[in-house]
């Protein structure tokens, strides 16, 4: 179930990848999708306010993400879920469909949001679209 109500740090996350041209995903401690911004937007396909908040089963898999033989990742392999369970920063190249229907290479970058004392607050990560082969 996704948490009606939002840390602040949370919030201002959010407020700031509004404000980003850098692709960012955001979600809380469990894996729930809370957003991602226009940047984003783009990569996916799909407005943000078209798909809104989702489970972690959902998002995880609804991009087709594999890695450059084709092979899909598996959702417990994804960037921003290794960094959401093991709480470290994770980096890797992958591929998505977007809704669009366009295949993307991206280099994705993942962190575990961390607030004060300590209170884990969930994850971001920032895409950024290869071009080329």
């Amino acid at each position: 179930m996704i948490p009606l109500q939002k840390e602040v740090e949370v919030i201002l996350t959010r407020q700031l990848a509004s404000y980003l041209a850098v692709p960012v995903f955001l979600v809380d401690p469990g894996g729930n999708l809370v957003y991602y911004n226009e940047p984003a937007e783009q990569l996916l396909g799909q407005r943000f306010e078209e798909t809104g908040e989702m489970g972690v089963g959902a998002w995880a898999t609804m991009f087709d993400p594999t890695d450059a033989a084709g092979d899909s990742i598996p959702p417990d392999s994804l960037p921003l879920i290794v960094a959401l369970r093991e709480r470290r920063p994770v980096h890797r190249d992958m591929w998505i469909r977007g809704h669009d229907g366009l295949r993307r290479r991206l280099e994705v970058t993942a962190l575990p949001i961390v607030g004060q004392a300590g209170r884990f607050l969930g994850g971001i990560a920032l895409f950024w679209e290869e071009n080329g082969p």
